[in-house]
């Protein structure tokens, strides 16, 4: 007799709660990436250590404000929380600030950022595409920048 297995072994039990990030975390997914976060502020807003910006997104708190490469949003008294002598960002009032969609699951404590509006603004205002490397069928690596200067389709199809 041939001994079966399940190729998902985390479904076996489909109605058994498996948590997704450890105890008292929060889970932050950006961009493909999926951060952790050992300690966040309390309540509705995701509040955050300052540190952890540029690990979430990219950008990074400086005295003008919270910038990405060469572009900077001032910092308003909303973003910057003191709590009993510790200081939180306000993650979730800054996407609302950049007008950047989220969704969140306050019980999982699991949170989804998309894209920033303003870090794309940059490539529809100079009509650059972003700088992208794909993988054609023979395996040579093209990118983009090396077709400068040269005519290029590029067409993208999924089964979705």
């Amino acid at each position: 007799m041939a001994e079966t297995f399940m190729a998902y072994p985390e479904l076996r039990h489909p109605f058994e709660v498996t948590p997704i990030h450890p105890e008292g975390s929060t889970t932050v997914l950006y961009q493909g990436k999926t951060i952790t976060l050992s300690e966040t502020g309390q309540g509705e807003d995701l509040l955050i250590n300052p540190e952890d910006l540029t690990r979430i997104n990219g950008f990074e708190l400086k005295p003008e404000g919270a910038c990405y490469q060469d572009m900077c949003i001032p910092i308003k008294d909303d973003l910057l929380i003191d709590d009993d002598g510790k200081q939180w960002f306000n993650l979730t009032a800054f996407a609302d600030l950049l007008e950047q969609p989220y969704v969140a699951d306050l019980e999982a404590g699991a949170w989804s950022f998309s894209e920033a509006p303003a870090k794309r603004q940059s490539m529809m205002v100079n009509a650059v595409a972003p700088d992208i490397e794909l993988t054609d069928r023979q395996g040579k690596v093209i990118r983009l920048p090396d077709l400068k200067g040269k005519k290029a389709l590029i067409v993208t199809w999924s089964s979705w």
